[in-house]
């Protein structure tokens, strides 16, 4: 690789960075196995850096791919030590971390792909054409699949006594940060 296309890969790293963890760990709820996706996709996205378009898009799509190939592995079935601590409530003055937990508790009841649609529309803030590019489906499946896992949310969160609603999706969305 030249060394010009080097610098431009590494500059996109640089500021897709974050971009690219959040929607892994939001697609598969393990930070591990978010930065395994990450690093994994990266790993294969540098030899086709000179070839691509839309690297930004081509990326998530990958960073999606992976994440949901990181959930399906068989070594990831097995109990975590995780699994055996006892869930501890620590008080926080802002009651901002109670909401991301209640978030990320009601994001995992909602499917793979809805979750996906829902994370890539309102967290990352791509236009529907771009969502449907990276779940590699049609805009009114990505449409669909928005739309179901929005109304997923709200079912899961109204059993909480939370209504989600046009003005607190983006609230609720930077909580999970």
């Amino acid at each position: 690789m030249r060394a010009d296309d080097e610098q431009a890969f590494r500059e996109f790293v640089t500021s897709q960075m974050a971009s690219l963890r959040k929607l892994a760990y939001l697609t598969c709820g393990d930070w591990h196995a978010a930065e395994d996706a990450v690093a994994n996709t990266l790993v294969k996205l540098y030899p086709r850096w000179r070839k691509l378009d839309r690297p930004d898009l081509y990326a998530k799509t990958m960073v999606y791919r992976a994440a949901i190939d990181e959930r399906r592995r068989p070594w990831r079935r097995e109990r975590s030590a995780g699994d055996a601590l006892p869930e501890v409530a620590q008080s926080d003055a802002s009651n901002l971390t109670a909401e991301r937990m209640r978030l990320r508790s009601a994001l995992a009841t909602v499917p793979a792909r809805q979750r996906a649609a829902v994370v890539l529309r309102h967290y990352l803030g791509l236009s529907l054409e771009d969502t449907a590019g990276v779940l590699g489906c049609t805009v009114g499946t990505a449409k669909s699949q928005t739309s179901r896992g929005l109304a997923k949310l709200r079912e899961v969160l109204s059993a909480d006594g939370i209504h989600l609603t046009g003005e607190t999706i983006e609230e609720w969305t930077n909580a999970v940060a």
